[in-house]
């Protein structure tokens, strides 16, 4: 049986960069989407990891990241999805959640084997970890309606590179952790 862990990809974010206009209107309506996903995942005691880019800010720790993204003008986008208690939390500074960062050895502690991917962007962070996730033999899956993009048509395009070439389950976050009838 797998165990599974839900990653939320860089959702912890000051939207202050040069594609933030094409990716708040891609994020705004994922937003609720992840928060139902993160409430369903803390019921069923999934565990949930939060990777985030530091942003360059390399004195800064998550909670700062946190405070910095919760004072912008677009809170209204990282306060519905924010690390309760029980979160993990690994900073990034690259593309990929496992390009030098500590989660590889966080998931085989964890016995973790199956990854629900979620966040932002879907062609690029969201991509390049799953392939990363792929070629260390876990379990992936991405729930389209929980991931952001700024190209609509490269984020289709990455979500059928991660299904057909990396073998990662392609679906919706209504199927995951549905209660059984």
């Amino acid at each position: 049986m797998s165990k599974t862990a839900l990653i939320v990809i860089d959702m912890i974010n000051t939207y202050d960069h040069k594609d933030a206009d094409q990716l708040i209107r891609s994020a705004a309506p994922v937003v609720p989407v992840l928060a139902g996903l993160l409430r369903r995942a803390r019921r069923h005691g999934i565990p949930v990891i939060y990777v985030n880019d530091n942003f360059g800010e390399w004195r800064s720790h998550h909670g700062e990241l946190l405070d910095r993204a919760l004072a912008t003008p677009h809170a209204r986008l990282v306060e519905p999805l924010m690390p309760d208690e029980d979160s993990l939390f690994v900073l990034k500074a690259r593309h990929s959640i496992f390009f030098e960062t500590p989660l590889h050895y966080l998931l085989q502690e964890q016995g973790v084997d199956e990854l629900v991917l979620a966040g932002q962007v879907t062609e690029q962070c969201v991509l390049y970890s799953a392939l990363d996730a792929h070629i260390r033999h876990f379990e992936v899956i991405v729930p389209q309606d929980a991931v952001a993009h700024i190209h609509e048509d490269l984020a289709r395009a990455a979500l059928r590179m991660m299904k057909q070439n990396m073998g990662a389950r392609v679906c919706t976050s209504e199927d995951l952790w549905v209660p059984q009838e």
